[in-house]
């Protein structure tokens, strides 16, 4: 991690003090995450578990070189991962349905670089380096003779640790606009798409997560 902080910083500061413009503050905003699967990784075969919604939090810094053009780097935290509802099968008189929520908690460095159209609207490529600080999975199984497709969750629930079985680094490929008001307060939107291969368990399948984020933020600094 201590690295990736490095070479954000280093891409940054690499445009000299001649620089136009420098611009730092705070973002915060939405995120909707997912996780996909292929055939090798589960029986189940291969498809896209359902969206996550959760946040994001955390920190900009943006040179400006000239009027059209700039870098970005950032630091976020955001507790990334996917959900799935598998429908059970009615076996007589009982009933089993299953509910897996993944939550990989990550710290996202992107960096990127910036072509503004004006002063106030920009948009952005670059990419996403994502140390996964945590990785946890809860599974809820459960059977009901009478409501049929409820799952119980005090039947069988509990959430394991899943770290080992999760590589650490997910990098994702990124595009997105900006729109900055005159005072600093600005408003963004993203996709990353994951390329990494974070499946660990020598299954031999790939497992890769991709994520959506709408934001807000303001920028100190300027001329």
């Amino acid at each position: 991690m201590k690295k990736l902080l490095l070479v954000a910083s280093v891409v940054l500061m690499g445009v000299g003090v001649n620089a136009q413009e420098f611009r730092f503050g705070p973002k915060a905003g939405f995120a909707m995450s997912t996780m996909k699967i292929d055939d090798k990784q589960d029986d189940l075969g291969a498809r896209k578990m359902s969206p996550k919604y959760t946040f994001y939090v955390g920190g900009m810094a943006e040179y400006k070189i000239n009027d059209n053009f700039g870098l970005q780097a950032e630091v976020l935290y955001s507790p990334l991962g996917a959900k799935e509802k598998i429908d059970g099968i009615n076996a007589g008189v009982v009933f089993v349905g299953e509910q897996t929520k993944v939550e990989l908690g990550t710290i996202l460095v992107p960096v990127s670089a910036k072509y503004f159209f004006t002063e106030n609207i920009s948009v952005a490529a670059g990419a996403n380096f994502g140390v996964i600080l945590t990785a946890k999975q809860k599974t809820v199984i459960g059977s009901d003779f009478i409501n049929v497709g409820v799952v119980d969750e005090e039947n069988n629930s509990g959430e394991i640790d899943i770290k080992k079985d999760i590589k650490k680094l997910n990098i994702a490929p990124f595009v997105g606009v900006e729109y900055m008001l005159e005072n600093g307060l600005f408003f963004d939107a993203r996709y990353s798409l994951g390329v990494s291969n974070l499946s660990n368990d020598g299954s031999g399948g790939k497992v890769t997560n991709s994520f959506a984020q709408i934001g807000v933020g303001f920028k100190f600094g300027g001329n």
